[in-house]
This record gives structure tokens, C-alpha cells and sequence, in this order.
């Protein structure tokens, strides 16, 4: 059962008043770090009181220093090592990053576990005896299994996007990690949304947790605008040169797969603008390339899969295309949480063909309201095949009048992808 916080809430537009040490307080002034955002507000000192928090709060809300403020500030104060886990490579790095301005003064160390970097530099990095250390599940359980990392020793736990962590199948290793942490602990849970496989979490490994939202799970960034064209899958290029003429700034352009990713960078590279790729089969040097030249403006469009919904933090993202829709709807949330981060402003356009229909209406419930129609006037209008209502054979015959391209083979398309994906849910990452 969840607590909520107490009505005697703080107010402030500092961080003074939060219960954060003064020594904290000086290195936050320092890096210019003026106002806590209302999730650092809210969980800040709640944290420092050692309660067990459940923060829920859209992407790009400050969260990581929700936690790492009153990891660090409690750890100065006991023995014991703080962990916490995250979904992605590249959010594992970011939360690393994140901690060193407030670390380095108390002499203390960090050591950064995951996938896809060797083995030997991280064993390094836990035999300097870090006080804090951030991991994929996967690379924890392997220097686990080798005996370089011993969970006996952690007091602070935090789940960072669990939900994200769930979606990629994690279930089974954090379940498996948390059997050997203490119980007696500090465990704090940060994510988005709240699914019920979350709620088995906090029921089983989290005492008496505090609930800290924001704003409530599913819903969006706040300064993102949203629309939705409904378009041919032949004709999404064209409708993608069209936008990309149009918006001058940083574009984040998801996927559905790895392998059309690749074919969407192509197209892009041959419309005349500089585009990488990001994705799970990329090496981790080459998606620190893709991101750093993202962030640098060496590339104008970043193609991802959902791989990268949560472990991009660019503050200038102008838009967000979904150039697929996710295959989970809640994904929605994420990805369109890239742009609009840091009180600015941003814009999400998403294709959808004909026949996904059931698709939007799926990420219209999460949201909580309705995608707006936008139609471009170079590119032939569409309507949604509505299944079931007889409408199926009337929008074919108007769409393909004459020409029998791709006339009724909407749903064998779909069910052959999703018979070719349960062969193979690797590729499809």
C-alpha cells in the first residue's frame, strides 16, 4: 500500500528549505542549478527521510537528481553502496554523468556497469570501491555471477524508468537482483507509468512507499504539441521530405525496427540532410558517435527504435516524427517526451497508415485525448480503414481505384509481421 505525502507541503523556488546539506547546496549553486523542478520539489525530502518513493513523472522532469541529491547526501552520512538500475546503455551513462558534479567533492567514486563495453575497465572500477553504482540489469547479474560486485553491501536501491525496464523484458533479473540486495533498505522507484507489473514490484520489495506524482501516468510532456497524419506506407518518404523542408532544428525520428531504420537513413541521406542511426545493433561506440553528433548538430535527424526512447537527454529537440507507431502504445509517451524537455517547447507528428486505426484509438486512451488530423496539400488524403464496419472494401476501392496495388492485403502485411516478429523478437528490438 502507497502513502501519499503529507498536505504540509514545501514550498519553494530554491532548493533551500528541501532538507538538502549545505555542502550540496554549494555545489548545486555552482553548477547553476536554480529552482528545483516540482518532481526534485516533491521528492527531494521525502528521500532524505529515508522513505521509500514511487516518483511518477513524465520524461525530461529532472528525475535523476531526485534520487541522486539524496543518495549521495544519505550515503555521506553511513556505510553502504547505492545502486541503481536503468533499461538503456545510454541512460546508464547519463545517470553516471549526472552524478559526478555532486560526488567528486565528497570523495566518492562511481562505477558505470553495462552491455556492449568490456568486461575488464568496469571489474577496475568495483575494485576502487565506488559508493554508488549505476548498471544495466544484464551486466549486474554477469559481475554478479563473477563475484565483483557484492549486493550485500547496497542500502539504497533505485529503479530508474521501470516501467521501460519491464517493456524490455528485464522482469526476470531485476526480480533476481533484488533477491540478494538486504531488505532492510531504501528502495526508490521512478518511471512514467504505472502498469500492474510495477504495482507487483512495489507490493513485494518496497515498504510502506510514498507516492510523488506530478502529473498522472501516461501523460505527456507538457510543452509538446501534437498531430497526426494518416498516410500510405509508399508515400511516407515523400511526406517526411516535406517536413524535414520544413523544420530547421534537431530531428528524433523513431522506428519500429532496426532494419528499417537503417533503409529510413538511406532515404533521408538521399533527400540532402545528414542523418545517423541508434538502435541495438549498433556498437556502443557507435551509437556515442550517433549521440554526440546529435547533440553537436553534425546530424540533423537521429533515426532510433524504442531502444532510445528513454536514454536520449538532448534539451533541443525541435521535433519528434513517428515514423512508425510504437508497437506498445505507452512508448507513445516516451518518445514524444524527447521534445518539449526543460520547460521548452517542442512538436510530435506521427504517420499512421490506413489501416491502424485500432493503434491510434490504443494511444488516444493512454493520453487521454485526441490526436489531431493534419493533412499536407501535396500528399493524397487518407482515411482509416475502420475493420468490421463494412467501410473496409469502400476506403480500398478509393484509395486503389484501378490499380489493385496492395488492395485487401492490409491485414495479411500484419498478421505475416507479426508471425515473422514471434520468430524472431531480436531483430525486432
Amino acid at each position: 500500500m502507497m502513502n501519499k505525502p503529507s498536505e504540509n507541503k514545501v514550498s519553494t523556488s530554491s532548493f533551500y528549505g528541501l532538507g538538502i546539506a549545505p555542502k550540496i547546496l554549494e555545489i548545486l549553486e555552482r553548477i547553476k542549478f536554480k529552482a528545483p523542478t516540482p518532481i526534485q520539489e516533491k521528492a527531494i525530502p521525502m528521500a532524505i527521510q529515508g522513505k521509500d518513493i514511487i516518483g511518477v513523472a513524465q520524461t525530461g522532469t529532472g528525475k535523476t537528481h531526485s534520487f541522486a541529491i539524496p543518495m549521495v547526501q544519505l550515503l555521506a552520512q553511513k556505510k553502504g553502496m547505492g545502486l541503481v538500475l536503468a533499461p538503456t546503455r545510454e541512460l546508464a551513462i547519463q545517470i553516471d554523468e549526472a552524478f559526478q558534479d555532486i560526488v567528486v567533492p565528497f570523495g566518492m567514486k562511481t562505477a558505470c556497469l553495462i552491455g556492449g563495453a568490456p568486461m575488464q575497465p568496469q571489474i577496475t572500477a568495483l575494485r576502487r570501491n565506488p559508493r554508488i553504482v549505476i548498471a544495466t540489469p544484464g551486466r549486474l547479474i554477469d559481475h554478479m555471477g563473477q563475484w565483483n560486485f557484492m549486493p550485500e553491501q547496497v542500502v539504497m536501491l533505485v529503479l530508474d524508468e521501470a516501467d521501460r525496464m519491464l517493456d524490455m523484458g528485464f522482469a526476470p533479473q531485476i526480480n533476481k537482483i533484488l533477491k540478494f540486495i538486504p531488505k532492510e533498505r531504501q528502495t526508490m522507484l521512478f518511471s512514467a507509468t504505472i502498469p500492474k507489473e510495477i504495482m507487483d514490484i512495489v507490493s513485494k520489495y518496497m515498504k510502506l512507499p510514498v507516492s510523488v506524482e506530478i502529473a498522472p501516468s501516461g501523460t505527456t510532456a507538457e510543452h509538446v504539441t501534437q498531430e497526426l497524419f494518416i498516410v500510405r506506407k509508399e508515400a511516407k518518404n515523400r511526406l517526411l521530405s516535406k517536413l524535414l523542408a520544413q523544420y530547421q532544428g534537431a530531428v528524433l525520428l523513431f522506428s519500429r525496427t532496426k532494419h528499417n531504420a537503417k533503409n529510413i537513413v538511406r532515404a533521408i541521406r538521399e533527400m540532402g540532410y545528414k542523418a545517423t542511426e541508434m538502435h541495438s545493433n549498433r556498437t556502443l561506440n557507435q551509437r556515442r558517435e550517433a549521440l554526440d553528433g546529435f547533440k553537436s548538430g553534425r546530424y540533423k535527424v537521429l533515426v532510433a527504435t524504442d531502444i532510445a526512447a528513454r536514454g536520449i537527454d538532448v534539451t533541443g529537440i525541435e521535433l519528434v516524427i513517428n515514423y512508425d507507431l510504437p508497437e506498445d502504445a505507452e512508448n507513445y509517451v516516451h518518445r514524444i517526451g524527447r521534445t518539449a524537455r526543460a520547460g521548452k517547447h517542442g512538436h510530435a507528428i506521427s504517420f499512421a497508415t490506413p489501416d491502424q486505426s485500432r493503434d491510434v484509438r490504443d494511444i488516444e486512451k493512454i493520453i487521454r485525448s485526441t490526436l489531431p488530423v493534419s493533412k499536407h496539400p501535396e500528399i493524397p488524403p487518407e482515411e482509416f480503414i475502420e475493420p468490421g464496419r463494412g467501410g473496409a472494401m469502400q476506403a480500398k476501392s478509393r484509395w486503389h481505384k484501378g490499380s489493385g496495388h496492395q488492395g485487401g492485403h492490409q491485414g495479411g502485411r500484419k498478421n505475416n509481421f507479426r508471425q515473422e516478429k514471434s520468430k524472431n523478437k531480436k531483430f525486432y528490438r
